[in-house]
């Protein structure tokens, strides 16, 4: 099996049954998606046609922005994108012949070459440049021809590098604009990245680390009674925002394409940036937030960690196998949120898709999942 340099396996990785559950968590997170290649083609058929989990789960049924989902005719075109940044991954680092991949890949190709995927990319103006350009990015051997390339021709100056846009925007078009080959303007990634979130946020949570604790006391004065004060339950709050955690982890995603590469951070600013990660792991691992335990976890990989080595990313991990449903696929971005079995096809799939196909990357990138 190839693994990804730098990670334990076998003997030099601790139980053996940590190793089994991230095999299981590869092997039936990749099974779950290759069964449910319709649901992710918006031009196939028989989509939605299927039996849901309950009644059938293991017949074949007849995606990168971390923002939820804008809705409308927009979802397909997501669900279609992140099914082709899996095979990009995939592919990278398995360049074996493995029908799983190859065969997600013939789906892909089909996506892209059809008259009306350009369309569905265009959907939602907010989104209408990324999506094209992670469209070409990401696109398969023989789309050289596709009809969404002709939009690619229309993007502008304005589109590439939008007023107001924040660092973390221009990181994300600049990735997909340099993989699709689009020129631009937006400024090095040197200059991105010492302007990232990856960088900022660290010292922002910790300074409202800081206020909370200070409001903290200065309450319990106020009431003058400790006791009471002591004992009242602190709100377990995550140490930054939602948006800003999905921020982070795509930002190491896009500023090492991947953990292909090393971040590219200034000095000081990876241990940071890795003890964020570690404390937003923790509270994922408490509340069930089975999405972003996933993204942090491959953002630890893509920081040079091996999160296999690390408590909070061994506690990620055994959170995201307590999660797996026995078909193979995690049921939600988190517990709170989770599919149920007796869901109709359709609706499991839009609540499950992105959550497992993220941790089936994520075990890619662990180094298990892939063919023998």
């Amino acid at each position: 099996m190839t693994t990804t340099p730098g990670l334990r396996t076998g003997a030099d990785s601790g139980p053996r049954h940590a190793d089994d559950g991230l095999e299981r968590l590869g092997t039936g997170t990749l099974g779950w998606i290759g069964r449910h290649l319709d649901h992710f083609d918006p031009f196939a058929p028989a989509r939605g046609a299927a039996q849901s989990p309950a009644q059938s789960p293991a017949q074949s049924p007849a995606p990168v922005a971390p923002a939820p989902d804008p809705g409308g005719a927009h979802r397909p075109a997501k669900a279609a994108l992140e099914l082709a940044l899996l095979t990009h991954c995939w592919t990278r680092l398995d360049p074996g012949d493995d029908p799983r991949r190859a065969e997600a890949t013939v789906r892909v190709r089909a996506i892209w070459q059809h008259p009306g995927f350009p369309r569905l990319l265009t959907a939602e103006p907010r989104g209408a440049t990324q999506y094209r350009l992670a469209c070409a990015a990401l696109a398969p051997s023989g789309t050289e021809d596709a009809p969404f390339r002709t939009d690619l021709a229309r993007l502008t100056a304005a589109d590439l590098a939008p007023a107001g846009s924040s660092p973390y925007q221009r990181l994300e078009l600049r990735y997909y604009a340099d993989k699709a080959g689009v020129p631009h303007a937006i400024e090095s990634y040197p200059e991105l990245a010492r302007r990232n979130v990856l960088v900022t946020l660290p010292a922002t949570a910790v300074a409202r680390a800081r206020r909370r604790d200070l409001l903290d006391r200065r309450d319990a004065l106020d009431r003058r009674d400790a006791e009471i004060a002591q004992a009242a339950p602190r709100p377990d709050e995550p140490p930054v925002t939602v948006p800003e955690a999905y921020a982070l982890t795509h930002s190491a995603f896009y500023l090492s394409d991947f953990a292909r590469t090393g971040p590219g951070l200034p000095d000081g600013a990876v241990a940071d940036a890795a003890a964020l990660t570690g404390r937003l792991l923790d509270h994922c691992v408490r509340h069930d937030w089975w999405d972003l335990a996933a993204e942090l976890v491959m953002t630890q990989v893509c920081l040079g960690l091996d999160p296999t080595g690390t408590p909070e990313g061994a506690a990620a991990v055994a959170c995201l196998v307590r999660a797996q449903r026995p078909d193979g696929s995690i049921p939600g971005r988190s517990a709170a949120t989770r599919a149920s079995t007796a869901d109709p096809a359709a609706e499991y799939f839009a609540k499950a898709y992105h959550t497992t196909l993220v941790t089936a990357l994520m075990t890619l990138l662990l180094g298990t999942g892939r063919t023998p």
